[in-house]
């Protein structure tokens, strides 16, 4: 999804690459395929490794009323009148990049809880995205779903930085097969916070 504001084609071949060369087989969506129904699929898709490489924000609107949790924005423009029964539940809402950019769907951790289809069989999700630490919400609700670890950053990244503590990141998890805490220890030790904002990558 990120690549619809912030392209870096060189990551995504750095890390199909990684992958690819350590036994994996690799599938990549760009950001206009990065839909609702994009989200409320993944689990039935069984990825051992899942990479969002999306905007995110610790919170989401659904009109008068903000709803707080870890929230992952789509590529798809949003609409009131669609999951209206989702939206009135505070499952989807609309997110933006700033006051003046237009409307997105968002997914809360209420979607990733009630509406994803199927369960995760033990994979490690790797949110790129801002805040996705902000509060429990986000890890707590994939691992209900089945995700056996949550990587995330504890506050506000830019996708420059995100980028590249991702590949190096990468290389841990995948090449010297280190468990996530000792991964991102790693690669915090390698790359360090992100230099504007100052957060860090934290795993449950």
């Amino acid at each position: 999804q990120l690549s619809l504001t912030a392209p870096n084609e060189a990551f995504r071949q750095d890390a199909t690459r990684l992958l690819e060369d350590s036994g994996y087989e690799v599938e990549y969506f760009p950001g206009e395929e990065v839909t609702v129904d994009f989200y409320r699929n993944l689990p039935e898709r069984d990825y051992d490794l899942l990479v969002l490489r999306v905007h995110s924000t610790a919170e989401v609107s659904r009109g008068e009323e903000d709803v707080t949790s870890v929230s992952l924005f789509t590529g798809q423009d949003y609409d009131r009148d669609l999951y209206l029964e989702e939206q009135l539940e505070g499952r989807i809402g609309f997110a933006q990049y700033t006051e003046q950019s237009p409307k997105l769907f968002g997914i809360t951790s209420e979607f990733v809880r009630r509406s994803m289809k199927g369960d995760f069989d033990d994979t490690v999700v790797l949110m790129m995205g801002c805040q996705g630490f902000i509060n429990a919400e986000g890890a707590e609700a994939f691992a209900e779903k089945g995700a056996k670890a949550f990587i995330g950053w504890d506050g506000l990244v830019s996708a420059q930085h995100t980028d590249e503590a991702t590949k190096v990141l990468l290389r841990y998890l995948i090449e010297q097969n280190d468990p996530p805490a000792e991964a991102i220890t790693r690669t915090m030790e390698a790359v360090g916070p992100d230099p504007d904002y100052g957060s860090k990558l934290v795993a449950r």
